[in-house]
């Protein structure tokens, strides 16, 4: 709420280099500071009082506005309280707008500036105050005793609001009904238990929802609450036009009636509409009939789909026109894609993507779908030759030449190392009396094969891991006998 407390001067003319308001700091009883205002941007210009418009508009409760003449040339500020002249006696509103601006404000709504326009009586006084707060007090309970009586009496009619005139001789009822009440009979019980003038005013549900305000799907405040002053007929077709889908609970507001702002941006959309061709029957095409699924209006884009497929196709407006003139002139494209007009080949493609979208990553990210004659995909790589031997790969159905039975295994190179022994693992103890055997001269001793012992001309296995072990434990269990022993003899690699 912009008030007294707002620092901007929102809510009208200054006095003193202060802003006026209405001095209730957000909790004015008319409805709220900023509800259907105007912005006095002439309110710094000095005019001379004989040279001012003399007609002020006044706001009331519920934001409703109404025009009153200066007669009495009275200073005023936006916020004042001023007592205005009914039609019977007397109501308090507050200032709202005051100079230039009222002429036009008065031209918008066809008010003309005529001797019907009743005039201000004075500004409003600490009593005429206290007798202003003490009927706005009873426009609630008064609402509530209304309600109970007309559901009494079974009146088809919604009451939404009661408005008590400052001098409390007169109250106005707000009601809204979609056929005519017969409320005469209520009239009669209000007036006898009241004692005072009845009006009953019916209103549309939107000036119901404008008058109680809320907020809106969007999170702002209701515009027909705060800047919206005409309300134009809203047809169905205006959210058709927009690709909206017709479901009355997102599409209505809150007085039960279409959206206002569906009108807001209807003129864009039938200006983009003008371009795209309107699709009433599926397209043929001899990969089937293509139904019509979605339109981007703005992206100049549509959607289609055949029988009995869950895909849709992009195509793009060109295309569609391309098509429509081809099913005029007795012919059918091949598809929505390809648009000539001979038979399709038998011998399809089976890479051929089905979705748009998989085009797009294809082409973003190409695989090389090509393979060889022989089955072999060509992203396998070749094994790498070494750098002693530099030979290009062997082709695979090129077999291995088997190697002579005679042949000698070739000597290992002299700059080889041997790997080197773990330390905690003891060649075993070889027996005194075993002589080697003497070894061939033309079969050189493999470097990483240990000595064996053998026993005559037999020849032993080399002892496997788990004989080592096996030797290690009995040396370890055998006893020590009187004799001399020797240690056993280390080998080093």
């Amino acid at each position: 709420m912009s008030c007294k407390s707002c620092s901007t001067g929102g809510c009208g003319s200054t006095k003193s280099g202060e802003t006026s308001g209405c001095n209730n700091n957000g909790a004015c009883g008319t409805g709220g500071c900023n509800k259907m205002n105007v912005f006095d941007w002439l309110s710094n210009m000095d005019v001379p009082m004989k040279m001012r418009y003399n007609v002020v508009e006044v706001k009331f409760k519920g934001g409703r506005k109404e025009y009153f003449r200066n007669v009495n040339n009275l200073e005023l500020y936006t916020g004042d309280f001023i007592a205005c002249e009914m039609a019977t006696g007397y109501h308090i509103g507050s200032v709202s707008l005051q100079g230039e601006l009222v002429r036009l404000q008065m031209l918008k709504r066809n008010v003309k500036d005529n001797d019907d326009i009743k005039v201000i009586i004075r500004k409003a006084t600490d009593k005429d105050m206290e007798k202003h707060e003490q009927a706005i007090n009873r426009d609630l309970t008064t609402m509530y005793r209304t309600r109970v009586i007309s559901k009494d009496l079974k009146l088809q009619m919604k009451l939404s609001d009661v408005e008590f005139q400052s001098d409390n001789t007169k109250a106005t009822f707000y009601y809204s009904a979609e056929d005519r009440v017969d409320f005469r009979e209520l009239i009669k019980l209000l007036a006898t238990e009241f004692k005072i003038r009845i009006e009953m005013r019916q209103i549309s549900l939107r000036q119901e929802a404008a008058r109680v305000g809320g907020i809106g799907s969007c999170g702002r405040e209701l515009c027909c609450s705060t800047w919206l002053t005409d309300f134009k007929n809203i047809p169905t077709s205006a959210a058709r036009y927009q690709n909206l889908s017709l479901n009355p609970t997102k599409l209505s507001g809150q007085c039960g009636r279409l959206k206002c702002c569906l009108n807001y941006e209807l003129d864009t959309y039938m200006d983009a509409l003008s371009g795209i061709p309107q699709v009433e029957k599926p397209l043929m095409t001899q990969k089937g009939k293509a139904t019509l699924q979605k339109t981007d209006i703005f992206r100049k884009l549509m959607w289609f789909s055949y029988t009995g497929d869950i895909n849709w196709h992009l195509v793009t407006i060109e295309q569609v026109n391309v098509i429509l003139k081809l099913n005029e002139s007795g012919l059918q494209p091949r598809s929505l894609a390809d648009l000539s007009s001979e038979p399709e080949s038998d011998i399809k493609d089976k890479n051929e993507p089905i979705n748009a979208d998989l085009i797009r990553l294809d082409k973003k990210f190409p695989i090389n779908k090509s393979k060889s004659r022989n089955g072999n995909s060509p992203k396998a790589k070749s094994p790498r030759p070494t750098d002693a031997q530099q030979q290009p790969p062997r082709p695979a159905n090129q077999q291995q030449p088997l190697r002579p039975a005679n042949q000698q295994q070739p000597p290992r190179p002299a700059n080889q190392q041997q790997p080197p022994r773990p330390a905690n693992q003891q060649q075993p103890p070889r027996p005194a009396n075993q002589q080697q055997p003497p070894r061939p001269a033309n079969q050189p001793q493999p470097q990483n094969q240990p000595i064996v012992p053998t026993n005559g001309d037999s020849t032993v296995q080399p002892p496997t891991k788990s004989n080592k072990n096996r030797n290690k434990n009995r040396n370890k269990n055998r006893k020590p006998s009187g004799g001399n022993t020797t240690p056993p003899a280390e080998t080093n690699a």
